[in-house]
Parts: structure tokens; C-alpha cells; sequence
């Protein structure tokens, strides 16, 4: 993973699955033995990512306990704490001093598994700003997570992209995102800003090339109690691995 600057966003409050997260945040929550914070660490570590920056809001203490400096994962962990949220784009801009080249985006409170070298040379070869990792819902292991859905031309090209309920069918953004340093123009700094509610749709707008890249893995979202024991039960049953 030469050349790549790696942020797992581990910021969120996760309400949605307060009665299963109780006083943890959300990423702290347990599945096959371990968080699901160390299994994104420990993910990245084994895709040879050896520098990992993660953005801390709710409640940052048991999450710098649980992950410390990384050593223990084999990578090294920096924090950067908001004391406002500066949503999924805003966290990125953030981090613009360290984003030289590629930045490798992964939402810490999702399970997803594929090749991030595969995804890695996809995101070169093609040479655009964005490369999006999206999966099929209907034939790819998942919990129903309400990801953007992303529609795809030739050559992967994104044709559309659309945010939050009712956005209707096709490939599911499954929170992983290559992204070059011009990208950073797109992500106002005076507010809060998503890649996906806010910065995608406006590249798109604006004519700016972007790709989806197919999985061929899983992504278990964990955004309520109900896909929380969804992904418990796929585990349990060895639909999946992330061992």
C-alpha cells in the first residue's frame, strides 16, 4: 500500500444502535471476539498499511484504550479529535497535511472484506479523483445497510450516485473511497460536510470523473441492532469470515 494515507472514521455517535453500543461508541461494538474497530485495524494491517489516522468525537477515551498507539495491531495509530463533527468529508479535509497522494477512506463502524491491493491498482490504472467501493445487495453477503446506491457505466464509470432513504436499487456504497489529493478542493472547509450526502453528488455535478469498484467480498453494516445480530448470525452460521 505504497504512497496511501489511511483514515478510519471512528467519530460517529451511532444512536440507532444505542441499545446494543450501551455507553461504548459504536465502533467498540463486539462481533466474533473483537471490536469492530480491531477488525478494520487489524484488516489494514494485513493489507500492509502501516500508518492509520483516525477521527475521535463520542465519547474518544475507551476508543484510544481499546487501539492505543497500534503497536499491537502491527501499524501505528494517530488520533485527531473534533470537537465538533466535521462529518465523513470534513474528517478527510482534516487530514490534508498528511493526504499526499492516495487517501484511503474506511468507515470504522462497518465489516467489509476485499482485496485493498486489488482495489489499490484498480484506483491507478484508471487515474480518476474517486474510487468507490460498492457491492451487489442482492447477491453479495450484506445486513441491508442503507448505503448510497451507486449506478455504474462503462468501465465502472459512476453515472449517479445518491444519498439516504429511498434511493432506490442498485450497487450499495459499501464505505470505502480512493481518493486523490485534488479531491480536497471539493470539501468546504467553513462546515460540515459528507462524501456522500454533500461531495460525490457535487463532483458528479461538476463533470469530475469518478469509478465504482466491485467487491468481491461483504460488507456487514452495523448502523442498528437489527443488522447488528444479522451479522452476528452470518458469522455464527460461516456466511463470513474476518478472521
Amino acid at each position: 500500500m505504497d504512497g496511501v494515507t489511511a483514515l478510519v472514521l471512528a467519530a460517529g455517535r451511532g444512536s440507532r444502535l444505542a441499545r446494543v453500543a450501551r455507553t461504548y461508541p459504536k465502533p467498540l461494538v463486539e462481533i466474533a471476539g473483537a471490536s469492530v474497530l480491531a477488525h478494520n485495524v487489524r484488516w489494514l494491517a494485513g493489507a500492509g498499511v502501516r500508518h492509520i489516522w483516525m477521527n475521535l468525537h463520542h465519547r474518544p477515551e475507551p476508543i484510544r484504550r481499546a487501539i492505543g498507539d497500534g503497536s499491537a495491531f502491527g501499524v501505528s495509530v494517530s488520533y485527531l479529535f473534533e470537537p465538533t463533527l466535521l462529518g465523513t468529508a470534513g474528517a478527510a479535509l482534516n487530514l490534508a497535511y498528511a493526504w499526499r497522494r492516495h487517501l484511503l477512506v474506511v468507515y470504522g463502524d462497518n465489516l467489509v472484506r476485499f482485496s485493498l491491493a486489488d482495489f489499490l491498482r484498480f484506483h491507478e490504472a484508471h487515474g480518476d479523483p474517486v474510487s468507490i467501493a460498492v457491492f451487489d445487495p442482492l447477491t453479495q453477503p450484506n445486513t441491508g445497510i442503507a448505503g448510497g446506491r451507486v449506478r455504474l457505466g462503462p468501465g465502472g464509470r459512476v453515472e449517479s450516485f445518491t444519498e439516504g432513504k429511498g434511493a432506490g436499487g442498485g450497487l450499495v456504497n459499501a464505505g470505502v473511497y480512493l481518493l486523490a489529493p485534488e479531491v480536497r478542493g471539493a470539501i468546504p472547509a467553513d462546515h460540515p460536510s459528507d462524501f456522500g450526502r454533500d461531495v460525490f453528488p457535487s463532483l458528479l455535478g461538476a463533470g469530475i470523473p469518478m469509478r465504482g469498484y466491485a467487491i468481491e467480498g461483504f460488507c456487514l453494516g452495523l448502523d442498528t441492532p437489527a443488522a447488528y445480530g444479522r451479522a452476528i448470525e452470518m458469522v455464527h452460521r460461516g456466511e463470513v469470515s474476518i478472521t
